[in-house]
């Protein structure tokens, strides 16, 4: 049986990427600890844009943009240019491990004043890993990834209300196949397929002031495998719900808050004796459209322990003259069920038909594996609205 290392960490391969990450570090690649409930390719739930990045990774409701996407496609019918495209890059896990990074692209393109059609790619890279045996001897360099592939539809029903489907092929490379297990399992990558459901609702009210609404339900598909017989694992399915209201000061002051809850839709994995038997909660060995529903009450410290899967990200953001952005927002997991909590700041500039936005996540490394975290983000919106 052949031992391989990844950095400073000794595992078997195919142990699963992110099950050696958390080893070396106690953290998931999304940042979260591993008291996390656990779902494979955790990437597809990190926020890739910068806007909302230093917003307290809050989205769900803010003013559209393209970035939409990712945050709540049924946003796309309100773009208010014809063609707009956007690309990001966060180098991640940076003061952990130096070479892994997520990038984002995204594009809307609006078909006429009601139907928008979107696309977007998101890549996590997880660097190059060079392999070991027990001596030391160089085995070879590997190099994870895994990508998502979004097209989207968005639909506008009167002047405030609007719907939007989302289909997306997922790829998770994090296994080689030219290792084996001990018994002789080959690995391969891992492939599946998911859907998002979403809706924006937005109300002005006084001068020039708006509230608005939203909800996106995401990766609800298959699960994924990384053999042909092994076992299969839940998608990070999750639920958004934010709102945000934008005030109009002046004529140049403009000030948004906003505040989103997520929720994952995946089982709680229930208390098990020396034997496997289950002492408290519900088998988290269940179909999907089963797990959605069953994670709304089977954590096994009941209603409480329900209460502290739910996330929250309050943020803020000041437009002065439409050119220049100021933004703040919080980001609070519960340190049961991920850990996450951090402050982010960020500023963005508007010139001409671009947009760049820059998010910086203000946390210590003794208390967050995301400290320090750079996004940037780089937009260009064409034409006007038909």
């Amino acid at each position: 049986m052949k031992f391989f290392t990844f950095r400073s960490v000794v595992f078997i391969v195919p142990f699963l990427l992110p099950v050696a990450v958390a080893a070396q570090t106690n953290t998931n690649p999304n940042g979260s600890n591993i008291n996390a409930i656990p779902t494979e390719v955790p990437f597809l739930n990190i926020s890739p844009d910068s806007r909302s990045g230093a917003m307290g990774d809050a989205g769900v409701a803010l003013s559209p943009d393209v970035n939409a996407n990712f945050w709540n496609p049924s946003k796309l019918a309100f773009l208010e240019s014809s063609d707009a495209l956007s690309v990001s890059y966060s180098p991640w896990l940076r003061h952990l491990v130096p070479d892994i990074s997520l990038s984002y692209l995204s594009y809307a393109h609006k078909i006429d004043e009601r139907n928008t059609l979107g696309a977007s790619l998101r890549y996590f890279n997880y660097g190059s890993i060079p392999f070991t045996d027990e001596n030391a001897n160089n085995q070879g360099t590997y190099t994870p990834n895994e990508y998502s592939l979004d097209v989207s539809f968005a639909r506008k029903f009167g002047d405030n209300f609007s719907l939007g489907l989302s289909m997306r092929y997922i790829h998770s490379n994090i296994s080689s196949i030219s290792f084996a297990t001990g018994s002789g399992q080959a690995t391969k990558a891992g492939n599946a397929i998911a859907a998002d459901v979403s809706l924006y609702y937005k109300a002005p009210y006084g001068d020039g002031n708006t509230f608005a609404f939203g909800t996106h339900i995401s990766n609800i598909g298959s699960k994924i495998s990384y053999s042909d017989v092994g076992n299969k694992y839940f998608l990070p399915a999750n639920l958004k719900i934010g709102a945000a209201n934008t005030w109009q000061l002046d004529d140049v002051n403009e000030f948004t808050l906003t505040f989103d809850i997520n929720k994952l839709l995946v089982p709680t994995p229930p208390l098990r004796d020396a034997n496997g038997a289950i002492i408290k909660g519900n088998d988290d060995n269940v179909s999907v459209p089963a797990g959605i529903f069953q994670s709304f009450g089977d954590a096994p410290g009941g209603f409480s322990e329900e209460l502290k899967e739910i996330s929250f990200s309050p943020g803020a953001e000041y437009w002065y003259n439409k050119q220049f952005a100021l933004r703040t927002g919080y980001y609070y997991e519960n340190p049961s069920k991920g850990g996450r909590h951090y402050l982010t700041l960020g500023v963005g500039f508007k010139y001409n038909i671009f947009d760049f936005d820059f998010s910086y996540l203000a946390a210590s490394q003794q208390n967050s594996a995301l400290a320090n975290t750079l996004r940037f983000s780089l937009s260009a919106n064409f034409g006007s609205t038909k």
